[in-house]
């Protein structure tokens, strides 16, 4: 089933049309293949930072994981600001790193003064993953890969954030030295597909006036990206969610779960059996829940579910997982009524003044 674009919100848009923003990161990997492989060093390298804030911190949570499933070296994700305010804990003496920096607009104060420190501790080379190609963050940078179709006029980042997850993803692979597989190469088509198969289905579970609780539960490189649909959840629509690890949810978290709870599994290839079981036990304790999922569930196991197509690996497919949690969020926001382009409190870039008073 086809959705038009709804010009009275232009999160749905950028919601709706991010495969074609895909389709031009695709495009710029393979173009830039060269320039961005011979910043890498991997020989005398020994750690990869990944920091943003706010969105694409998460998103630095599932590049890190991501990066050390194609490469094999060792990396970490920091907020921005850790890397900022406590250079002496990130930024231990005697490595060689290089930083990779993830920020929508490339102006964030915090990513910028995060750069910074790097380049007074640290000879590596910076890579920036921006939209914008004449961003502060870019002109700092050794190297940058810009996503120049997924520019946003919404707060929350949707169309953004995958964007530069298909960018990130992809430049994992060409920095392990392998090229672009054809089943990667075809995320838009994809995408496209998912949306238009499964919108109603997203626009019937956020709407549901019977939730009022959400969880979000990833493990492994999907973690992160429990976390960016929690944030969505709240942003656009003010609802009352968390992100969980799958097994870390029984240890206590599992004690909010009612009949009025939405478990959102975000489930992998690698850990199915586990997450897939404690699906099943969440709708015992009178949960409905929610799967997105690699492989096909039982009926005891999920209310409703979305299979995703085959062919990816746990490190390719994380794209695929956010169009339909965005709209779910969306969704949300306008069955209360809200406007899910401006949320509460929130501007889509965050310049604080950091120097000393």
């Amino acid at each position: 089933m086809q959705f038009s674009l709804d010009d009275t919100y232009v999160t749905l848009h950028e919601i709706l049309s991010q495969p074609i923003a895909w389709k031009a990161v695709l495009h710029e990997l393979e173009d830039q293949a060269e320039t961005l492989k011979s910043h890498w060093q991997p020989k005398s390298m020994q750690e990869v930072i990944f920091t943003g804030c706010g969105s694409t911190y998460y998103l630095s949570r599932t590049a890190a994981e991501i990066f050390k499933g194609e490469t094999g070296t060792l990396v970490s994700a920091y907020p921005a600001s850790d890397l900022y305010l406590f250079p002496d804990l990130v930024l231990t003496k005697g490595a060689w790193r290089t930083l990779v920096t993830i920020s929508r607009s490339g102006e964030t104060s915090e990513t910028l003064r995060a750069v910074d420190q790097f380049r007074s501790r640290d000879s590596g080379p910076v890579y920036a993953i921006s939209c914008y190609e004449k961003a502060p963050l870019v002109k700092k940078a050794s190297v940058s890969l810009i996503a120049r179709e997924a520019h946003e006029k919404s707060v929350a980042q949707t169309r953004s954030f995958s964007s530069m997850l298909v960018a990130v993803t992809g430049l994992a692979a060409l920095l392990s030295g392998r090229t672009l597989s054809e089943r990667f190469l075809e995320l838009p088509d994809l995408g496209t597909d998912l949306i238009s198969d499964h919108h109603e289905l997203a626009k019937e579970l956020g709407s549901a006036p019977n939730f009022e609780r959400f969880f979000f539960l990833g493990s492994g490189p999907l973690y992160g990206l429990a976390c960016e649909a929690m944030l969505k959840m709240k942003e656009m629509s003010l609802s009352y969610s968390e992100a969980y690890q799958f097994l870390e949810f029984r240890h206590g978290p599992m004690s909010m779960v009612n009949e009025n709870s939405l478990i959102v599994g975000l489930l992998s290839e690698t850990a199915f059996e586990h997450e897939a079981r404690l699906l099943s036990d969440m709708r015992k304790l009178g949960a409905q829940v929610f799967a997105i999922t690699p492989i096909e569930l039982s009926k005891d196991q999920a209310d409703h579910q979305v299979v995703l197509p085959g062919g990816l690996t746990d490190l390719e497919r994380g794209t695929l997982y956010l169009p339909l949690l965005q709209l779910l969020a969306f969704y949300r926001s306008v069955s209360k009524g809200l406007n899910p382009d401006k949320p509460s409190n929130l501007t889509a870039v965050v310049n604080l003044d950091l120097d000393p008073v």
